[in-house]
């Protein structure tokens, strides 16, 4: 997992999620982590590894659900491949030279340029929960996988006072709901991107799911 984010020197650090006493929020917690960890930097190979071996077994898969249905797409796409393979497309599109090809920050989507407005509200939110960046990431606050790591935290933390279903609502609803469809559509409609396709109809997927369960409440 990514730690872009972690609990200030007043805060007291998240619990380890295989702590989590609730399934669904470990799960949960689990695919954040995972999501920001992919969007952070290429995999190695070990994790790739790991999410091949994560494969069900076929007598489970009588019914298929659609968020099922994009992980056994990433599974594929991560046993059909090679670290190397990664590293070079996410160089390729995230990264480049001068210009990238595709931005993993909100304010790109949100304000049509980097270090906007919606990267200033992230750092507000970020402070009212006693957070902020670890000194060794130089990503900014409103990157895909910080926030990511945000909700991770808010599923898999201690302090609940903090790390609740209500909180979990309103960062997902100010910050990631508002654009993680432009960001996802951006991925998918690039002609380079092949390995990152999966991965972004996972976040799609999985996004989706969890904004359905935050309208219920």
């Amino acid at each position: 997992m990514s730690d872009s984010i972690k609990p200030s020197a007043t805060e007291q650090a998240p619990t380890e999620v295989g702590n989590i006493g609730i399934a669904e929020d470990l799960a949960r917690a689990d695919l954040y982590g995972l999501l920001a960890a992919l969007y952070l930097k290429a995999p190695e190979q070990e994790f790739l590894d790991l999410i091949t071996a994560s494969a069900p077994q076929e007598q489970s898969l009588s019914e298929v659900s659609p968020l099922l249905g994009v992980w056994l797409n990433l599974i594929s796409a991560a046993r059909d491949s090679t670290a190397s393979d990664w590293n070079a497309e996410y160089a390729s599109e995230f990264m480049g030279v001068g210009r990238p090809n595709l931005f993993l920050n909100s304010s790109f989507y949100l304000a049509g340029h980097l270090n906007e407005k919606p990267l200033v509200e992230v750092r507000r939110a970020l402070a009212e929960f006693g957070l902020e960046s670890s000194e060794d990431v130089t990503e900014t606050e409103d990157h895909v996988s910080a926030l990511f790591e945000v909700m991770r935290y808010l599923i898999a933390g201690d302090d609940v006072e903090i790390s609740n279903l209500t909180n979990q609502r309103v960062f997902f609803n100010d910050h990631i709901r508002p654009w993680y469809d432009d960001f996802c559509d951006a991925i998918e409609a690039n002609p380079e991107t092949h390995l990152y396709r999966p991965v972004a109809a996972l976040t799609r997927e999985f996004l989706a799911v969890e904004g359905q369960a935050f309208d219920m409440m």
